[in-house]
């Protein structure tokens, strides 16, 4: 079947989402939203801070009732399910550090099989296969009878997501996975998750703030935008690509001090009054150039009538050098920090 084909394995229908009290609606942060997750999706929720991805997320866990519509898993209304039936239908991972005294890697992994086994239940051959699978493609067999206390904190959000994995359903959710990790640890599960969305079939959606790797790594964004007058915001939708190519990515992001640059995908600070740069030449030379010239104030043209102009030499077998020309100067540099230095003093 193809992938097209394939049915949902979320399925969201006119949800409105927000907070109640004894019944009473006191606030909506997003309504009449339409949304689906199918086999093997890795699907990053974005948005600013406050924008509602986690009240978004613990709704579509049954953690958090709906102001309105519906929740369907596997076509079947979340509403409808008991919290056993549920916990095998989707696994969650919390961006909150866990606390789990003395237990083992082993033990914790094997609490994703408590759907299946009951609390007081005993671990069968075709449960103890699963936690074996879930420790091996997390790559955390290695320490599987260490305490988790002793782990580090990409160890153990890999352990977390191992004990997701052994729940084994079809649906997995993640509130912020990296937030207390560091880079190589962010790549490192971002990596993690897209393969093993690939390889299992499974739908993965997190929220994240690692707009960088999102954009890398999901097949599909889910974007919050901003808030209208009424304090709700609006989902859309898309491959990432074509949301920064269509400016939704940069219009959702926009603040006074900075903006995206759909040229590079990076974020860059708008400074005040710049003064206009030329930068004749290409390749990674240019490119670290420019990130060096921008954060320097300079705002980089393609307008080779400006006053002054940076021209590069050099390539990666040979030793990088820059020639900066104006109206009367011509100073050669043999490093981007000497560049800067000559700028600075013209």
């Amino acid at each position: 079947m193809e992938k097209s084909a394939a049915k949902n394995i979320l399925s969201i229908e006119k949800l409105s989402i927000g907070y109640l009290k004894n019944q009473r609606i006191i606030r909506t942060v997003a309504r009449d939203l339409e949304l689906c997750l199918k086999p093997g999706e890795f699907v990053c929720l974005l948005g600013a801070n406050g924008s509602g991805k986690s009240t978004l997320m613990r709704t579509i866990a049954g953690v958090q009732p709906a102001i309105k519509g519906e929740v369907l898993l596997d076509n079947t209304l979340l509403k409808k399910l008991k919290p056993a039936q549920i916990a095998q239908r989707l696994s969650m991972v919390l961006t909150e550090k866990i606390t789990v005294g003395n237990l083992s890697v082993q033990a914790l992994v094997s609490l994703g099989r408590t759907p299946y086994t009951g609390w007081l239940g005993r671990l069968r051959p075709e449960d103890q296969e699963i936690i074996d699978w879930a420790l091996e493609v997390t790559e955390t067999t290695e320490f599987r009878h260490r305490n988790v206390n002793q782990l580090s904190d990409g160890e153990t959000q890999k352990v977390m997501i191992a004990r997701a994995l052994a729940q084994d359903t079809p649906l997995i959710l993640l509130d912020e996975p990296t937030a207390h990790l560091d880079l190589p640890n962010r790549v490192m599960i971002f990596k993690l998750l897209r393969k093993l969305a690939k390889q299992t079939g499974k739908a993965i959606l997190l929220t994240t703030h690692e707009l960088d790797l999102a954009l890398q790594a999901a097949d599909h964004i889910w974007l919050m935008g901003k808030k209208n007058d009424q304090g709700e915001c609006h989902i859309t939708t898309g491959t990432p690509e074509d949301l920064v190519l269509n400016g939704t990515f940069e219009r959702a992001f926009a603040k006074d001090g900075f903006h995206f640059d759909k040229h590079t995908g990076a974020f860059k600070i708008n400074e005040p009054d710049q003064k206009k740069i030329y930068l004749r030449g290409t390749g990674i030379q240019a490119f670290w150039t420019q990130r060096a010239l921008e954060r320097e104030g300079y705002l980089v043209t393609q307008d080779a009538n400006v006053s002054c102009e940076v021209a590069l030499s050099g390539d990666e077998s040979k030793d990088y050098s820059w020639t900066i020309r104006t109206d009367d100067t011509e100073n050669a540099c043999h490093s981007v920090k000497d560049l800067l230095q000559v700028l600075r003093k013209l």
